[in-house]
């Protein structure tokens, strides 16, 4: 999946995110999702096709 720049998507945090900014920043794509770092937005996000994040998210939700 080549998104480059990712200029238009709408990056969303958890609302159980603290205030003191480690966390990650999910935007929904087409074809998948994207992932980044919100204490440093200059690095290139995680891109996941919808198998990958399915596969991440009941990795997180198991633990």
């Amino acid at each position: 999946m080549s998104v480059p720049g990712l200029p238009h998507v709408r990056w969303r945090k958890s609302s159980l995110s603290g205030q003191n900014g480690n966390c990650v920043e999910l935007a929904g794509l087409d074809a998948g999702v994207a992932i980044r770092d919100s204490k440093d937005v200059s690095v290139p996000p995680i891109l996941l096709e919808v198998g990958q994040w399915r596969t991440l998210e009941a990795i997180i939700r198991a633990d």
